[in-house]
């Protein structure tokens, strides 16, 4: 199951949260559906090279709050927030209603498995080889503490005539672990052959909830411990002596 579907989908409510947070009856559903998708294309197509792996919104009854999550916040916010304030009025003009943005600031992109599948898909535009490519971006990830990284390339690569799929991995990702921190990207780099594919997996580590983490750290301490059993001895008995009684010293003499 875990390598069928979106890392993503299969994590939400458990370790991730939903993109989209609001409610509404079921005749109201489907126009805010509709409305939320707009918002994104209309951000993502305005904001193409400012990086944006993610745009959360969230609903109440008179006002919609958008949070762009970005590598570049200077070119989303601008000259004394002039681009901001352009966005702001667009968007509440699209939906009707006021829009609050908050710009949050991607720390580090190269642990984004969006921004890292849209590098690579850049590079592959501008006919810089697919493997390099490829290599270097995990060469950054696994650097910057990444516990595992998966990437996979599908289509003309290299502008051959039959398509193919090529997969390079370091590290783990275990993709059944549900409460493994795996970020999950996919964009398309549009080149003179074709369009190429580009999927990227990246872990993170563990995510434990404070239930959770003294019994995990428990467990760790045990396995550290393994089977050596307690340090004094298996046969140490109180009073000092091992063993019982107290040997005979050796007799000194020659045979």
């Amino acid at each position: 199951m875990g390598q069928k579907v979106n890392p993503h989908g299969l994590r939400v409510g458990v370790i991730k949260n939903w993109d989209s947070r609001w409610f509404v009856n079921d005749q109201k559903f489907g126009d805010t559906l509709v409305s939320d998708y707009q918002i994104r294309k209309y951000l993502k197509t305005e904001l193409q090279k400012a990086g944006v792996p993610k745009i959360e919104i969230e609903r109440d009854s008179h006002r919609v709050r958008v949070f762009i999550h970005c590598a570049k916040p200077g070119m989303v916010i601008g000259k004394g927030g002039a681009e901001i304030d352009k966005y702001k009025a667009q968007l509440e003009k699209m939906v009707g209603m006021p829009v609050a943005l908050n710009v949050v600031e991607v720390k580090s992109p190269d642990l984004n498995a969006q921004l890292v599948a849209e590098n690579i898909a850049s590079q592959l535009e501008n006919r810089v080889a697919f493997r390099r490519a490829m290599k270097m971006a995990i060469r950054n990830t696994m650097r910057l503490g990444a516990k595992g990284i998966k990437i996979s390339c599908a289509g003309r690569l290299g502008g051959a005539e039959i398509a193919k799929t090529e997969h390079y991995h370091e590290g783990t990702i275990p993709l059944q672990t549900l409460r493994a921190d795996i970020e999950y990207g996919f964009y398309e780099a549009n080149t003179t052959y074709g369009k190429i594919g580009i999927k990227v997996w990246i872990y993170r580590g563990e995510v434990l909830n404070e239930v959770n983490r003294p019994a995990a750290e428990h467990r760790e301490r045990r396995e550290r411990r393994g089977d050596r059993g307690d340090r004094r001895g298996g046969d140490r008995r109180q009073g000092g002596n091992r063993g019982g009684e107290r040997r005979a010293p050796r007799q000194g003499g020659t045979k």
